[in-house]
């Protein structure tokens, strides 16, 4: 099983160079058949264009090859390697997310339970309202005001409303027919091919 922290500190340096945030890494799937997800954005735009995919996926695959060359491969076996923009429903990640998005409702799964009047809940679905010294205040549909740690956090994601459409910045025209970039690797080599697809989010 790779190591989720030490991809993501191999990645992050690429997308740093670019100018890029990183977003998200993620590995999913089984044998041959896993996909590695990078998810970055431009500070200014919250997106990526195909141009910018195209580049960071380049930076990633060479420094995987460098890896694998001197026998620090960090994922054994065949994988895809998926670059992309995190999506208007953008998985939140990190607690800086939080605070850029307060005032738009999400859907939260927390790994320890928060009390409330209805009992224990790890599933949140609401309004982000605030974010304070780590801990995170937030609305719930069903239980009302609820506050918890970020550290508590197992996976979020904006949820799509006409208020984030309207607070989410237009796509670059480059970028308007959403194609992704993919980068398809195996244990000999990265070869890399565009795709015409919806973006994951």
């Amino acid at each position: 099983m790779a190591d989720l922290a030490a991809l993501t500190q191999i990645v992050e340096p690429e997308a740093k160079a670019l100018g890029f945030v990183l977003v998200r890494v993620a590995l999913f799937g089984e044998g041959e058949d896993r996909t590695l997800q990078v998810m970055a954005e431009r500070p200014s735009t919250r997106q990526l264009n195909i141009d910018d995919c195209a580049a960071l996926s380049r930076r990633i695959s060479d420094r995987l090859d460098a890896l694998e060359e001197a026998g620090s491969d960090p994922i054994e076996g065949g994988y895809r390697l998926e670059v992309s923009s995190p999506g208007i429903d953008r998985p939140l990640t990190r607690l800086a997310d939080f605070a850029d998005w307060a005032g738009h409702e999400a859907r939260v799964q927390l790994a320890n339970p928060v009390v409330t009047e209805q009992g224990e809940r790890k599933s949140l679905n609401g309004t982000i309202t605030g974010v304070d010294v780590g801990t995170i205040a937030f609305v719930d549909r069903k239980s009302g005001p609820v506050r918890f740690a970020f550290d508590d956090v197992a996976s979020a994601k904006l949820l799509l409303t006409d208020r984030l459409i309207a607070a989410t910045r237009p796509l670059d025209t480059s970028g308007v027919e959403e194609e992704e970039l993919t980068a398809v690797a195996d244990e000999d080599d990265i070869d890399t091919e565009f795709l015409d697809q919806e973006q994951d989010a």
